[in-house]
């Protein structure tokens, strides 16, 4: 398999477990604050990969990586699995679920940004193009069609929103820049994030154990919407487009509402559909080379 295919294939992964995020929200913030979903979570995601991290004899590796590579590892976890998060469910609680998501997916624009700047990849008009049509089909997915609809709420919320989306899109350009071994760095973004959990539950929420409903939701969190994700996620940097796979991501909300559909009963509205296409459009556009484009053209007599 190339490496390309390979990069595709691991982005499916992440767009399927993604998806989850609404569920999961939905069965526990009900019981648990943010907080504490994210620590508990974070505690398996850091089992899970401290698993794998054994069962691929990596463990004697971690000794290779010099205290320089373990800061900006460190970092990393602090903005990626750390503060993104806080920042996300913090704007939730303060402003509406669409207002939310609807800034929240401003992130894949900034991954193509920050690719620009700081890994000097180019940016064209085709990508910038497709990237807000596949940005406008999120927002008829999220607003249900009603796109006039859309008021902003609230600043506070509004903000940390899309201060989660820069966040989010600033660590994984940043973490394609390093080469570092994907499980390894995976295993210490969250532990990272854990030693920033613990004074963060005690000076903001409390210690509360969670039900077995709510609890089998952390566990799937945990281990497969948080944890391993991360690794497929910078294997799908490493070898794909920056470009494609931003467009790409915009069909994780789609994804959302059929799962929405199979666990909580929501109808999918036709406006979904619509906003499918959409975003598979913005996606067609940027698949064209210009290369092809130039073939298609009729040769002058």
């Amino acid at each position: 398999m190339e490496k390309t295919t390979k990069s595709y294939f691991y982005l499916a992964f992440c767009i399927l477990l993604w998806a989850f995020i609404p569920i999961v929200s939905k069965k526990t913030l009900t019981e648990l604050d943010n907080v504490q979903i994210l620590l508990y979570s974070t505690i398996f995601s850091v089992i899970v990969l401290g698993i794998i991290l054994a069962f691929q004899n990596k463990l004697k590796s971690l000794k290779n990586y010099s205290l320089k590579d373990y800061s900006a590892m460190g970092v990393l976890g602090f903005l990626g699995t750390y503060l993104y998060y806080i920042l996300l469910y913090r704007a939730f609680s303060l402003t509406t679920a669409s207002e939310g998501f609807i800034l929240a997916y401003a992130w894949p624009m900034f991954v193509l940004i920050f690719a620009f700047a700081i890994l000097k990849e180019k940016i064209t008009l085709k990508k910038l193009i497709s990237i807000l049509i596949s940005f406008a089909g999120v927002i008829i997915i999220i607003t249900q069609g009603r796109i006039l609809s859309i008021r902003f709420t609230n600043l506070t919320g509004d903000i940390l929103a899309l201060s989660g989306a820069l966040v989010f899109a600033l660590f994984s350009v940043m973490g394609k820049k390093y080469n570092f071994d994907k499980t390894i760095s995976a295993f210490m973004y969250f532990l990272t994030a854990f030693i920033f959990l613990i004074p963060t539950l005690f000076i903001f929420s409390s210690l509360k154990l969670p039900s077995t409903n709510a609890l089998f939701w952390i566990v799937f969190n945990g281990i497969f919407v948080n944890g391993i994700t991360y690794i497929f996620w910078f294997k799908a940097l490493e070898h794909g487009k920056t470009h494609v796979i931003s467009n790409l991501l915009y069909l994780v909300p789609f994804i959302s509402l059929i799962y929405i559909f199979i666990f909580l009963g929501e109808k999918i509205l036709l406006s979904s559909f619509i906003g499918l296409m959409v975003i598979v459009i913005g996606v067609a556009i940027q698949s064209v080379r210009n290369k092809d484009i130039k073939k298609s053209k009729p040769k002058p007599f």
